[in-house]
């Protein structure tokens, strides 16, 4: 009889519920129902596949797809150009741009609160490095806990964004590089100068370009990132959280991967989906995978 095969690492989904300004109101029909603090906003997303239960009236800003590409915002009423919204003594700037996102993806909050408390606990000073660190939710939060941070994303237009949403945190002086390169770019370049980290974070798109034009696609080019990733670790590591949002990958993917990247720094890893309880209709709405190895020392 064959006997079931277990994999070395747990699974589990993770629900981003521990938020004040933000909500998930309700979800159908390929349609999301959201309170950003005082602004309620609807936006395509493409797992809600199951029928909208109820009719959406309170709505003050509804972002439109097109049919070939894009899309646009419709507003009831004037919102501001961007606001703010808090999160764990954190301030972030949210705004509503062409391409249908805020600035901030609030499921990831599970995420900056287990990194701030390996931080916090270390016992050390850490070093993280943040790749295709976005507008910088989760170097925000490392440095709030302590960490320096090097925050890379390709545009120059979310480095900013990251600048102003430490400013906001009263982070300003914190110990943070501000990088825009091509994530790739930049790690090599990091191992050749001898440069180690304690800690690296990534959200690496399914598909994307660098600033001078590089494509990035997961699939190919995620492990040769993650083996110059290793190269960077100091020699006592402290955590890799891998997270992404491509519905053609299985958490058990990145289970294989760090298990394969890992396996002579021993640890722990955990893997799964993250997601976002609904208030309505008590659906949760799958946000992405995530892979966290940690230190077991």
């Amino acid at each position: 009889m064959t006997q079931p095969v277990t994999p070395p690492f747990s699974q589990q989904l993770l629900l981003a519920d521990g938020w004040q300004d933000y909500q998930l109101l309700d979800t159908g029909d390929g349609l999301k129902l959201e309170r950003w603090g005082e602004a309620v906003l609807v936006r395509p997303d493409p797992q809600i596949i199951w029928p909208q239960q109820s009719k959406w009236d309170k709505w003050d800003g509804w972002y439109h797809r097109s049919d070939t590409g894009g899309g646009r915002w419709e507003f009831r009423r004037a919102l501001p150009e961007s606001w703010t919204l808090g999160y764990g003594g954190l301030t972030f700037k949210i705004r509503p741009t062409d391409f249908k996102h805020t600035g901030l993806f609030p499921e990831q909050a599970v995420n900056w609160d287990w990194c701030a408390e390996k931080i916090r606990t270390a016992g050390r000073e850490v070093s993280v490095l943040n790749l295709f660190g976005y507008t910088g939710a989760a170097t925000v939060a490392a440095a709030a806990a302590g960490a320096s941070v090097c925050h890379v994303d390709a545009s120059k237009g979310v480095v900013q964004w990251c600048r102003e949403n430490a400013a906001l945190s009263g982070l300003s002086a914190a110990p943070i590089r501000y990088i825009a390169d091509d994530c790739m770019k930049f790690v090599t370049r990091e191992v050749r100068r001898g440069r180690r980290y304690d800690a690296i974070v990534m959200d690496p798109p399914a598909y994307g370009r660098g600033a001078a034009g590089e494509v990035w696609k997961l699939e190919e080019h995620l492990w040769p990132l993650l083996t110059e990733c290793r190269a960077l670790l100091s020699d006592h590591p402290l955590f890799l959280l891998i997270n992404s949002y491509t519905s053609k990958l299985s958490p058990l993917v990145i289970g294989n991967l760090l298990t394969e990247l890992m396996a002579k720094h021993g640890g722990n890893i955990a893997v799964g989906e993250l997601g976002l309880p609904s208030q309505r209709n008590g659906l949760t709405l799958p946000c992405g995978i995530y892979g966290r190895w940690e230190s077991s020392k």
